[in-house]
């Protein structure tokens, strides 16, 4: 049982998640030879020696053809074989020899969120986009890119902790098969593969995003927009965030998409664009109510700088009514007269 890293592998778990995350962002066409050879082989594994491989360009473009299939020619969804034969029972072998507490602090390391944000951001507009009927089977097919986490978890226990394990050539046709197919839809008669994205833009907190263009794009035009993780339609993603409207807030019916809208346009440009009533006033502040624009009324208190004309404003609670209210709430309980004072 290993209960403690060496400096040196400790110096080494960012190194292997690097390595195995750049595999999962690469957008280099995938060799469809290479991996045509590994799900072969990865099939007849699990005892499959004939499958029918196809290619696509995108994850849309397999599921659209998954409906012309029909489940009698697919056969059923065997992703849970196929992870179970090359990576569960030889993860499982080998985390066995690390402590629990060990385990966990690896794990916090190397953790990565990016391939489920991938996975989970391409489910919520495919299922938008594509019918019931068909949606109901394309995710038990999906094997997710996780297989990188795997793969990088695996890797730093054999390595570089010198974990021992029975599967090696479990373990070599894993790594074939996460280095050289994207993601893949298995099914017992036919596999899907799905080439890389040409496009993968993400912000510093690792959330897809892109402004004014896709955050994830396919070579055959099926694309993705995002603004810091939550999905966009393309009438608001082709366009740069300075470009947005106020006015959208009025009909946009769906609340997450509200909220970026109203992040990226700012209250200030809020306020000044879209049909307000004017509550109260207090000095150079002005307490201004919208309507329609959110859930529950906007409540906002806009200042206007004496000097430079500058607006600024901050959203208030909507049960407040008075300008001199909404500046004590502003300013944590004081009162303006005190904080003036105070200033």
């Amino acid at each position: 049982m290993i209960t403690e890293f060496t400096p040196e592998q400790e110096a080494l778990i960012p190194v292997y998640k690097e390595k195995w995350d750049a595999i999962l962002l690469s957008t280099e066409r995938i060799d469809r030879q290479k991996a045509q050879d590994a799900i072969k082989s990865a099939y007849g594994s699990i005892g499959k020696n004939e499958v029918d491989i196809l290619f696509y360009d995108s994850p849309y473009a397999a599921a659209i053809d998954i409906n012309k299939q029909g489940e009698i020619k697919l056969g059923k969804p065997i992703r849970g074989k196929l992870d179970s034969q090359l990576a569960i029972k030889l993860w499982r072998q080998v985390e066995s020899q690390l402590e629990m507490r060990l385990k966990e602090q690896l794990w916090d390391r190397q953790r990565s969120m990016l391939a489920s944000r991938l996975e989970i951001s391409l489910r919520r507009q495919m299922s938008r986009q594509l019918q019931d009927n068909l949606w109901v089977n394309f995710p038990k097919a999906f094997i997710r890119k996780i297989g990188t986490s795997w793969a990088k978890e695996i890797e730093f226990y054999i390595t570089v902790l010198g974990c021992q394990h029975n599967f090696q050539k479990e373990w070599e046709l894993f790594q074939l098969l996460v280095k050289n197919a994207f993601w893949i839809l298995a099914y017992e008669n036919v596999c899907f593969v799905c080439d890389r994205p040409t496009k993968i833009n993400f912000d510093a907190r690792q959330r897809l995003h892109a402004e004014g263009e896709p955050a994830l794009e396919f070579a055959d035009g099926y694309s993705l927009y995002a603004y810091h993780g939550v999905n966009l339609p393309r009438k608001y993603g082709y366009l740069h965030p300075k470009k947005w409207r106020s006015q959208w807030l009025l009909q946009e019916t769906n609340a997450e998409l509200r909220r970026v809208l109203i992040q990226a346009i700012g209250y200030e440009r809020i306020c000044q664009e879209l049909q307000t009533t004017e509550l109260d006033l207090f000095r150079e502040y002005t307490l201004l109510k919208i309507d329609d624009a959110d859930v529950e009324p906007i409540h906002l208190l806009k200042m206007t700088c004496p000097s430079t004309g500058q607006i600024h404003a901050l959203r208030v609670p909507p049960n407040l009514t008075s300008a001199r209210e909404a500046i004590r709430w502003v300013n944590w309980g004081i009162d303006p007269e005190k904080f003036a004072i105070e200033t």
